[in-house]
């Protein structure tokens, strides 16, 4: 019985998904999307990387498709705010690169405590074996640091590091969004075997927890497009939410 309410949940979830509008991010910004989707294909360096990340034991829930998604989208945002930002003395390719470093290795030690601070001592070791420029190493580590909500953020040593930094955030948060309620959830849910009570006991939490990352995105583009992604999310989770409560009145 379990195990069918859980399948009718997530069912439930994606075609309540299906009947909203996609982020109006991706639209929006499809080229940039594009090249960042080039340049993440073509490079040898970042398919050395992902190398290292298909052979890493990830989170369940924070896995290659999540850590994938964030390094191609913090691309799409480096870019914009290249752009904005009318940065000079440095190539966009080179952020590009390091953004998406940061993003496939960003959540490598998820499962471990403070995983921010080991995820960047991981990524450093990892990196010592590029062939790779110690300014963007540098810029790489202390994006993937700077990365959780709520905490202190390391201060950048010089705008493109704020730039990857901020791009790496913006991008990992986006995920709050849809896909939290698409996919991660029920990805946890399946990987710890959460029964569906004490998901809905803790449902409400998780919502209010989840609003208040509309007002911590870093960059203009992810202030501009974040919070749709939050308020998207959160109306398939409300949908859940009711799912789950008519489950429980008749459990």
């Amino acid at each position: 019985m379990e195990k069918k309410i859980f399948l009718q949940l997530r069912a439930n979830a994606l075609e309540t998904a299906r009947k909203i509008r996609s982020p109006s991010f991706y639209a929006a910004h499809e080229s940039e999307l594009a090249s960042s989707f080039d340049y993440f294909s073509g490079s040898t360096v970042i398919q050395k990387c992902r190398s290292y990340v298909d052979r890493a034991v990830l989170h369940p829930a924070h896995g290659v498709d999540h850590c994938e998604k964030v390094a191609l989208e913090a691309g799409a945002i480096v870019q914009i705010e290249y752009k904005n930002r009318g940065l000079t003395g440095i190539d966009v390719s080179d952020l590009l690169l390091c953004v998406h470093l940061a993003g496939l290795l960003h959540d490598i030690k998820r499962m471990e405590q403070d995983h921010t601070i080991a995820g960047s001592i991981e990524a450093e070791r990892i990196l010592n074996g590029f062939e790779l420029n110690n300014r963007y190493r540098k810029y790489i580590t202390a994006a993937i640091r700077n990365h959780e909500a709520f905490k202190e953020v390391q201060a950048s040593e010089d705008e493109p590091a704020r730039i990857i930094s901020d791009a790496l955030y913006d991008a990992d948060k986006f995920r709050w969004g849809p896909d939290n309620f698409i996919t991660t959830v029920w990805l946890i849910m399946e990987s710890t075997g959460t029964p569906v009570a004490k998901l809905y006991n803790s449902f409400d939490k998780k919502i209010r927890g989840i609003r208040k990352i509309k007002n911590t995105f870093r960059t203009e583009i992810g202030r501009q497009y974040g919070p749709e992604f939050i308020d998207l999310g959160i109306e398939i989770g409300s949908a859940i939410y009711k799912d789950m409560q008519d489950i429980m009145k008749t459990a």
